[in-house]
């Protein structure tokens, strides 16, 4: 969290947080970029051995993190609940960052990007109609400029394709899903982003290792004969998983240097950054329509983003009020969005 002291110690605060935001940013727009270079200019199209890379070297450099270089403590997990809790996080771990790399080999960066902001509209309406939860008029009204900003940026997408639209909301579910499981599944865990992919990434390449091999196993051999500059190409697509990697740092970095208000903003604004790098390095057509609808589904999530802050400092400040202490109230204020949910 940032220092609230002012003088030199606020100085420092601030410009801790501004470099753990650049970095992340750094990071995220990199294994986008990366993995989009890989799918189109390097012609490996192949998005399950594409995530299966990622999720070995995940493996890896969470054992050096905590292992060699103590970057983090290792959280505990008792056997039976790394198999009752953490594998089917797990599955839908590997079910997110799959449908991720599936929805990028078929539509843009800028359309993928805008799409997962579409993740806490999905959040809430699965909590409200799988767990019949209830959240007051704010949150559902701050939901439509996200709604809207989709389809507007849906409808208006040039290089629109139906598989990879499909996948991307799909991966926006998965996320929520795992959102939501996180919070009974994990119970009693304080797991941080380092320790999430040390439990999560052996089991998502348990997963993801079969499919990978049956799916695409022989069209990436012939890609190995087919392929001009194999060594380059295979630094290249190594290089992300070990990106992939970093990002997670990066995220644990930013968590601990950021407030929650900041890090929403933060992640909204590195969406326009990896939407604006994609476009000067694949060039792919946005009309103008969709650069608007884009921009409200931005300016939408920054604004739930922003709703939510407000009910929980209420929450905070009234903690005594009628509806916080009513036996299980119909209005639940918050839906189970983390301010700060950690991501791979």
């Amino acid at each position: 969290m940032e220092a609230a002291g002012g003088g030199g110690g606020g100085g420092l605060s601030t410009m801790r947080a501004v470099l753990a935001i650049l970095q992340w940013w750094g990071f995220n727009v990199t294994v986008i970029i990366t993995n989009k270079w890989i799918f189109q200019k390097l012609d490996f199209k192949f998005p399950l051995t594409v995530s299966c890379v990622h999720f070995i070297c995940s493996s890896i450099g969470a054992y050096v993190a905590i292992h060699v270089l103590k970057a983090k403590p290792l959280i505990q997990v008792e056997p039976e609940d790394r198999w009752r809790r953490i594998f089917p996080m797990s599955f839908v771990f590997c079910m997110n960052i799959v449908l991720g790399n599936v929805s990028l080999r078929y539509i843009p960066v800028s359309f993928m990007q805008t799409i997962k902001s579409f993740t806490p509209a999905t959040t809430v309406i699965l909590q409200w109609l799988v767990w019949s939860k209830h959240f007051e008029w704010r949150i559902w009204a701050s939901l439509v400029p996200i709604v809207g900003g989709i389809l507007l940026t849906s409808m208006t997408e040039l290089s629109f394709n139906m598989f990879g639209f499909c996948a991307a909301m799909i991966g926006c579910l998965a996320t929520s899903t795992k959102t939501i499981l996180a919070e009974s599944l994990l119970h009693g865990y304080k797991f941080d982003s380092i320790n999430t992919v040390y439990y999560m990434a052996p089991f998502a390449t348990m997963i993801l290792a079969l499919p990978a091999m049956l799916l695409e196993g022989g069209s990436v051999i012939d890609w190995f004969y087919t392929h001009d500059s194999i060594v380059s190409a295979l630094v290249i697509i190594l290089g992300s998983g070990m990106l992939a990697f970093c990002l997670n740092f990066s995220i644990f970095y930013v968590i601990h240097s950021t407030t929650a208000v900041t890090f929403n903003v933060a992640g909204n604004l590195k969406v326009a950054v990896a939407v604006l790098v994609s476009w000067l390095i694949f060039r792919n057509p946005i009309s103008p329509m969709n650069a608007i609808g884009c921009a409200i589904t931005l300016v939408g999530c920054t604004f739930y983003g922003y709703v939510r802050h407000l009910i929980s400092q209420q929450q905070a400040v009234a903690p005594g009020s009628p509806r916080t202490n009513s036996p299980r109230s119909r209005v639940e204020m918050l839906p189970l969005v983390g301010d700060k949910q950690d991501k791979v």
